[in-house]
């Protein structure tokens, strides 16, 4: 797996992105959707 990372610099930058990317689109899914049910309990 080592030599992989040695050959590839990069693909330690691109997977670090990725996994940036993946956390902002779970924290605004999670938060919005934390929205929608506040809004349901408002509306009974």
């Amino acid at each position: 797996m080592s030599d992989l990372f040695d050959e590839y610099p990069m693909l330690i930058f691109a997977l670090e992105s990725l996994v940036a990317l993946f956390l902002l689109v779970f924290i605004v899914v999670w938060t919005s959707s934390g929205k929608k049910k506040a809004n349901r309990d408002k509306q009974r």
